[in-house]
């Protein structure tokens, strides 16, 4: 098998290479990838594919650090060293961890999650409703990034004539040619942004979920978030919450469109959502790999990994783990079991996987409600990024409605 460069973009542009990962699942499951011209710091990293394998390096962050190790001045869980490893939310482990995630999840109360719900669902309604038999569009650009865009804006108190920016530099920061998952150029914009939001939120707080984040204190010793801790979560937020949510809806329409069989086990039987979404997580893992650093020397399926070496974990391929999951190529929204890794695993699980949930299911249940049949009509793009791998353009047809 011809090897691919895993950290060029490039080589993501037709999808994940899922050709690639079955090969390497079979006969490399653990490899050291060697640095090409355009590898991060110029150096290589280790590449693990199966299921068991990256379970275990998520779930030990003693050894795998989403900090530094050994000698480095940088870490973090993109390929690239990152100089903010142990100042941010997901590039901390421990004490810090435990206090940051502890202060976001303030702001996240039922009620608040529960207002959000009702906004949304009246959005995602209307979305549906408006559409006619015979109208073509972007379904990527037209409906799913419309929920979590309206969500992720909601949560963080973002003024409506200010969303349109954010989107657009969060779409050309991902699409740029970057050694980051985002080009540096437009992250700079968005954490200037961030800046003055975060001043108006601890001068005039709202009922926004990050207004509470802002005012939140640490039962431990009262502190609160700084400005800086504010500021990197609200970058690493807003582009999260509404980029990998936005490519799963994409992969969920993609999916039962191709597959017609399960919308319609779907439509018969709509106690079915809540396993489809599982499948919905499965299937698109819209994050594809993580990155740790070893902080102890340790030997992974007869691999020998050095202090300091860079681990990347694959989670799509793990997603497709034929010794994990019958038939993984195959979608099927009554999988059971489906312990999938889609929102990670362990101390780092996704902080939004309840949000990630509620959105998908909101676009399920209207999808499903207003009756509509849609088709593909053109050529799908995908977004040209190694971690956040996604359909970038899905063209659709409005086949039939009967509601």
């Amino acid at each position: 098998m011809e090897p691919i460069d895993l950290s060029d973009d490039l080589s993501f542009r037709a999808g994940f290479p899922h050709g690639y990962f079955t090969w390497l699942r079979k006969n490399l499951p653990i490899y050291w990838h060697e640095p090409t011209h355009v590898t991060p710091d110029k150096e290589g990293f280790w590449v693990v594919c199966c299921y068991e394998d990256v379970n275990y390096v998520l779930r030990n962050p003693r050894i795998f650090s989403s900090d530094k190790a050994g000698e480095r001045v940088g870490g973090g869980t993109g390929i690239k060293d990152e100089k903010t490893a142990g100042k941010l939310l997901n590039q901390s482990d421990g004490a810090q961890h435990r206090r940051l995630r502890a202060l976001v999840q303030k702001g996240f109360t039922l009620k608040a999650v529960q207002e959000l719900e009702n906004v949304l669902r009246k959005k995602a309604r209307t979305i549906f409703c408006e559409l006619k038999v015979g109208d073509k569009l972007d379904f990527a650009a037209s409906i799913s990034a419309e929920i979590p865009t309206q969500a992720i804006c909601t949560v963080l108190g973002v003024p409506e004539k200010d969303r349109k920016d954010l989107c657009e530099w969060i779409d050309l920061g991902i699409e740029a040619a970057s050694t980051s998952v985002i080009a540096s150029e437009y992250l700079a914009k968005i954490r200037h942004y961030s800046k003055s939001l975060i001043e108006t939120k601890r001068d005039r707080p709202t009922l926004d979920i990050f207004s509470r984040i802002v005012h939140a204190e640490f039962e431990e010793d009262g502190s609160k978030l700084t400005d800086y801790e504010l500021g990197s979560f609200f970058s690493l937020l807003f582009p999260a919450g509404a980029e990998t949510t936005t490519r799963s809806i994409t992969g969920a329409m993609q999916a039962f469109i191709e597959n017609p069989r399960e919308l319609e086990k779907l439509r018969a039987n709509k106690t079915l959502v809540k396993s489809a979404i599982e499948e919905v997580v499965r299937w698109t893992t819209p994050s594809v790999y993580k990155r740790r650093t070893a902080k102890s020397e340790v030997v992974l399926q007869d691999c020998r990994i050095a202090i300091g070496d860079k681990v990347t974990v694959w989670e799509m391929s793990a997603n497709r783990d034929e010794q994990v999951f019958e038939d993984p190529f195959l979608f099927n929204i009554e999988r059971e079991p489906n312990k999938h890794l889609g929102f990670g695993a362990g101390a780092h699980f996704c902080l939004g996987a309840s949000l990630a949930r509620l959105e998908l299911k909101i676009v399920l249940e209207e999808f499903l409600a207003s009756d509509v049949l849609l088709s593909i009509d053109g050529p799908i793009e995908w977004t040209p990024n190694n971690r956040l791998v996604g359909i970038k353009r899905l063209p659709v047809k409005v086949v039939s409605r009967t509601a």
